[in-house]
């Protein structure tokens, strides 16, 4: 099974469940047989989408962060060619809310600095930015998992149409991946008796609070 995505920034859980579903054990020695996934390179950007923000739990709620780009006269702008805004201290900020909200989790400390080392490395483009995000979060959820970049806009060779899911995972729009796969159970939540427990935040949310049995849930075990 392979999938089509967009890039994301802290993407949403459902994000990362797609990709486990993709890998398998084989054979009699039980060999891992990854996840395919493809990344689409040769869109243009489109505001308000998880390309540049992301859901996470705080201690009034669950919230939004966004990051600035660097606007340009051409009204059309392909994914790699946008550039990150760094302006304005939005890094220090996010992680500041990132390490109030999840200071008291179970596993926040074992992932915070590398996670973070990311955003302070400052990378240029967008594209870039996501990327790196996307790889350490499939690194630290242990999903075994080969990334492709499409080498033009349309359906990869291999991926159906039911697998694209580049605009059906979307903060504007009904995420229904979570149910199609029956992955729709509660974790720990650090808020979660002030609140209630928040289904489909970032998966920083459910890396924080359940480490390395994160893999668990995305892959329904």
């Amino acid at each position: 099974m392979a999938v089509l995505l967009s890039i994301a920034y802290f993407p949403p859980i459902s994000y990362f469940a797609l990709i486990a579903q993709g890998f398998a054990l084989s054979g009699q020695d039980r060999d891992v047989e990854p996840s395919l996934v493809y990344l689409e390179a040769h869109e243009n950007y489109q505001k308000q989408t998880w390309r540049n923000r992301f859901r996470f739990y705080a201690a009034d709620g669950p919230q939004i962060l966004n990051f600035p780009i660097v606007h340009e006269s051409r009204h059309s702008i392909p994914i790699t060619e946008v550039k990150v805004d760094y302006k304005t201290p939005w890094v220090v900020r996010t992680e500041r809310a990132i390490d109030s909200a999840y200071e008291s989790s179970a596993f926040f400390e074992y992932y915070r600095d590398e996670l973070f080392f990311i955003l302070d490395s400052h990378p240029e483009t967008l594209f870039d930015l996501d990327l790196q995000i996307i790889r350490f979060f499939l690194r630290k959820t242990g999903i075994p998992v080969e990334i492709r970049l499409t080498d033009g806009y349309g359906l990869p060779e291999g991926v159906s149409a039911a697998d694209d899911y580049r605009e059906r995972i979307h903060p504007k729009r009904p995420d229904t991946v979570l149910k199609g796969l029956g992955l729709e159970k509660p974790y720990f939540q650090v808020f979660a008796r002030k609140y209630g427990f928040v289904a489909n935040l970032s998966i920083l949310d459910l890396l924080f609070n359940e480490g390395p049995e994160s893999i668990l849930y995305l892959k329904g075990d």
